[in-house]
């Protein structure tokens, strides 16, 4: 199971480097983020409404979402699951908010 998990984290680290533009430099933490996210989904029960479609839309209950985005930009969970509420399913729309966000928080 130790050799699953580890090939797990390591695909979805390497998708989280990917989803980021393939910038080099922060593998620790993709590997991080993506060890997160696998175990809170191994904890978390299946359920039919866990499906999505494979339309590109999130939804806005989607909790590892929220936090992958936050995690991501740099901006609150909250400030996430708002832009997520407000944009709809856009993936590429809510991108571009939050780190216009940010960028202007560091401003």
């Amino acid at each position: 199971m130790g050799d699953d998990r580890h090939n797990k984290i390591q695909e979805r680290a390497h998708q989280i480097w990917q989803r980021e533009g393939g910038m080099h430099g922060d593998h620790e933490r993709h590997w991080h983020q993506a060890e997160a996210e696998i175990d809170r989904e191994a904890a978390l029960p299946l359920t039919a409404d866990d499906a999505l479609p494979e339309t590109g839309e999130i939804a806005s209950s989607d909790v590892l979402t929220v936090e992958a985005l936050a995690m991501r930009t740099g901006i609150s969970g909250d400030e996430a699951q708002e832009l997520i509420d407000r944009l709809g399913g856009d993936r590429a729309a809510i991108e571009q908010a939050a780190r216009s966000l940010e960028m202007k928080r560091r401003r």
